[in-house]
């Protein structure tokens, strides 16, 4: 052990080194009937979450069930809204062809072709991800690396292509069904270090999937130590996105290579990298456990800066107080607020989506009861296709009602922080709904993004 790895270890909080570990238990759809709080739901309830659970990804551990939803509160309590398959997140006529297909017990490939004709209706990646954010060397595509905005990319580790458990809104469930044509995903580290030797433009990669957090440390440390090295300098800030904190926060505090995570993490802050945990947070609830807390904290410790973020959900967060308490207790807790987003177009979004009007509201109230700290969270946010697009607000200019909008990063950065105005439309949920305000035919963007969209891809996508 070299003496700076003696010295991190030392400085991990002395009295969380000898916690013991607590047992990882997760349920798929597969042992749905084996949960038993659910035995306290109807028959029909449980066939119902077996029918959803059939096409959307299902996946839930003991922790969350134990410590986070409140069963005396079913079906409205948000954490189980969040983990646990609901009717209404597939349409009526999708739920009904699903359901029919099991209760005629037909064969295992009519089943299997029902799910996959469902899940091809639902968006799988939406904003271009496949077509659009995938870099190319030598015209071929690199697996497992997306490259949108210029000073980023995105980085797909292979072991981390799964959660702790799974949100029932989650943009990316196409990740979680065992479809490798709907997968991203990279197994080679080299890839991904050749890449950012190749790109100096590049400052930021962030880490992402599923969960990296599920990996274990020593897979963790292959990607990242070796981005200590000179030639990779100008990556100055590594960001990990995880929704462990809330899931799983024993990844921090009980886990076998928990303590070995934490110094990972302070060696690459101590070598001069800023290290940012993107951590996904739905709802309080999930800030409010002892575990989660003594994790919090010992992250904290290593240096890292952790930002929160979580798109505004209807069922789940959909109301200013629940966003404006969840802030306060961030910042108490030492996090950032980062964002607010709006829902993607795509899975479940039909159950979790709401009006972009209510959305800005939303936003607008909630911020309004946070002091300046809690103001660092930026939205609402659409990551469309040609960019994050934020809600800046509602006006009146010249008689016509508008949206007031943004883009907070974008495909070309010079769209940044240009405004643009869309004509108000009370039931637009995305981008692609709304239309140019003062008798435009486009947005000032959108000639440009097409053609982007027809060089990469023979088509317009937005």
């Amino acid at each position: 052990m070299t003496p700076v790895i003696q010295l991190i270890k030392k400085q991990i909080i002395p009295e969380q080194l000898n916690n013991s570990p607590v047992q990882f238990q997760v349920y798929t759809e597969h042992q749905l009937d084996k949960i038993e709080a659910l035995k306290q739901l109807s028959e029909q309830q449980r066939f119902e979450m077996k029918v959803v659970a059939k096409v959307l990804p299902f996946r839930v551990n003991q922790y969350v069930i134990d410590e986070l939803i409140d069963w005396n509160n079913i079906p409205a309590d948000p954490i189980f809204q969040l983990t646990f398959p609901q009717k209404g997140m597939l349409s009526k006529a999708d739920f009904d062809q699903m359901a029919e297909a099991l209760r005629s017990d037909a064969d295992r490939h009519l089943i299997q072709q029902t799910v996959n004709d469902i899940r091809h209706r639902l968006n799988p990646h939406p904003a271009g991800q496949q077509l659009l954010n995938v870099p190319q060397v030598e015209g071929k595509p690199l697996q497992g690396i997306q490259h949108k905005y210029r000073e980023t990319i995105l980085f797909f580790p292979s072991q981390g292509q799964v959660c702790h458990s799974f949100c029932t809104f989650c943009f990316r469930w196409a990740q979680f069904i065992g479809d490798k044509e709907m997968r991203f995903s990279a197994r080679e580290a080299e890839q991904l270090h050749k890449y950012l030797q190749a790109n100096k433009g590049i400052s930021d990669l962030l880490i992402t999937g599923g969960d990296p957090m599920v990996m274990k440390t020593s897979h963790l440390a292959a990607y990242l130590t070796p981005l200590l090295q000179p030639e990779f300098q100008h990556v100055q800030t590594i960001r990990i996105g995880t929704k462990s904190l809330s899931f799983w926060p024993h990844r921090y505090v009980s886990d076998a290579d928990s303590n070995e995570l934490l110094i990972l993490l302070k060696k690459l802050v101590r070598a001069g990298k800023h290290v940012a945990i993107m951590a996904h947070y739905n709802h309080w609830k999930e800030l409010a456990t002892p575990t989660a807390r003594v994790a919090i904290r010992r992250l904290r410790e290593t240096g890292v800066v952790i930002r929160t973020q979580s798109p505004l959900l209807n069922h789940i967060n959909n109301d200013p107080d629940v966003w404006a308490k969840m802030w306060h207790e961030q910042v108490r807790l030492g996090m950032t607020p980062y964002y607010m987003f709006v829902e993607r177009d795509t899975g479940a979004c039909r159950y979790f989506e709401v009006p972009l009007a209510r959305a800005w509201k939303v936003y607008r109230e909630a911020i309004q009861q946070v002091s300046g700290l809690g103001r660092t969270a930026r939205g609402p946010s659409m990551s469309a296709g040609p960019g994050k697009v934020e809600i800046q607000g509602i006006a009146e200019i010249k008689g016509e009602k508008v949206f007031v909008l943004r883009f907070i990063q974008a495909r070309n950065p010079d769209w940044v922080q240009q405004p643009f105005f869309a004509k108000f439309d009370p039931e637009a949920t995305w981008l692609d709904q709304l239309k140019p305000a003062f008798g435009e035919d486009k947005f000032f963007f959108q000639d440009e993004y097409e053609t982007m969209c027809m060089r990469q891809t023979g088509s317009k996508v937005y």
